[in-house]
């Protein structure tokens, strides 16, 4: 781990996985969206934004709303780096979503798993399927190392050292959810690939992932809460263990409330405590959910305020 005032590599430092805003029919809200991702990545510290990714609903945008996040990113942040995530279940149009992406100004691309991929899915396929995304967009490209409890999401060793072999392969974002299996991905990328950035994603468990060893990483937590996810990065590259377990302490039940079971409503959950927050207008989301129930709400306001974070 570099003991550095912030993280050397290229693509190392916390990146926000950012949420899409939507207005009561489900259209794109263009103004909380920009809104939303300039206010994320002005946080001091902030290396870039993830756009597209799970708890930005990919699965539920179109090509070209896609596109639009991608656009509206790149227009407000700056300086900082924009990941576009893709997710599709046809590879042809995973191509070309990564082509939109490299022209709408993303630095780097992130391929998710298709869920289909959880019952199984050949090794021939997910490499191709990597492979034909990374040569579509000519850009760096993140893998995604999905949940142990993700099926075949989560990859094994063989199928992620094929996935490595893939010269563009800048970084992955580590989700395996487990500490003990975010450790063996990175001692097998520093075994096969030492130039590849692995990063933490289990939003609770960020500090022990970040004590193990880590460049960063590409959580949505660091979009409700962005300044204590930098400082707890911060606090372990400078080696103070007591501040980073303080935080990490402050952050675990907001953690485990956004992220328990049932998951698939994890995109609400942060829209829910964005909007407590008073930094969003509506939660509407593309489920079939329009608002969480009062106790859900309470809950997250409850987690919001033992992070020391809820004012009022």
């Amino acid at each position: 781990m570099v003991q550095t005032a912030e993280r050397s590599h290229a693509f190392g430092g916390v990146f926000a996985s950012t949420i899409c805003p939507m207005i009561g029919d489900g259209e794109i809200d263009t103004d909380q969206l920009a809104a939303h991702l300039a206010f994320v990545s002005g946080t001091d510290g902030m290396r870039g934004l993830l756009v597209n990714g799970h708890a930005g609903e990919n699965l539920a945008l179109d090509r070209a709303e896609s596109v639009l996040v991608i656009e509206t990113a790149r227009a407000v942040c700056g300086d900082s780096l924009v990941v576009a995530g893709i997710n599709c279940e046809r590879t042809d149009i995973a191509a070309a979503m990564a082509a939109d992406a490299a022209r709408a100004g993303a630095d780097a691309v992130m391929v998710f798993p298709p869920f289909s991929w959880a019952l199984g899915a050949d090794e021939r396929l997910v490499v191709e399927h990597h492979r034909a995304v990374a040569q579509a967009s000519g850009l760096p490209l993140f893998l995604f190392q999905g949940s142990v409890s993700a099926g075949k999401t989560a990859f094994s060793e063989r199928v992620l050292a094929r996935l490595l072999e893939i010269e563009s392969v800048v970084g992955i974002k580590e989700g395996s959810w487990e500490t003990a299996a975010y450790d063996a991905t990175r001692r097998l990328s520093r075994q096969l690939r030492p130039d590849v950035a692995v990063m933490a994603s289990g939003d609770e468990h960020l500090f022990p992932c970040f004590a193990i060893g880590s460049e960063g990483s590409l959580v949505s937590l660091a979009a409700v809460v962005p300044e204590m996810i930098v400082e707890l990065d911060r606090a372990v590259i400078r080696g103070d263990l007591s501040t980073g377990r303080q935080i990490h302490d402050r952050l675990y039940r907001l953690g485990r409330t956004i992220y328990g079971a049932p998951g698939h409503l994890a995109a609400l959950r942060i829209k829910t405590c964005l909007q407590i927050l008073g930094r969003l207008q509506s939660v509407t989301s593309r489920i079939p959910i329009a608002v969480l129930d009062p106790a859900e709400r309470a809950a997250l306001a409850d987690a919001l305020d033992a992070a020391g974070v809820l004012n009022g």
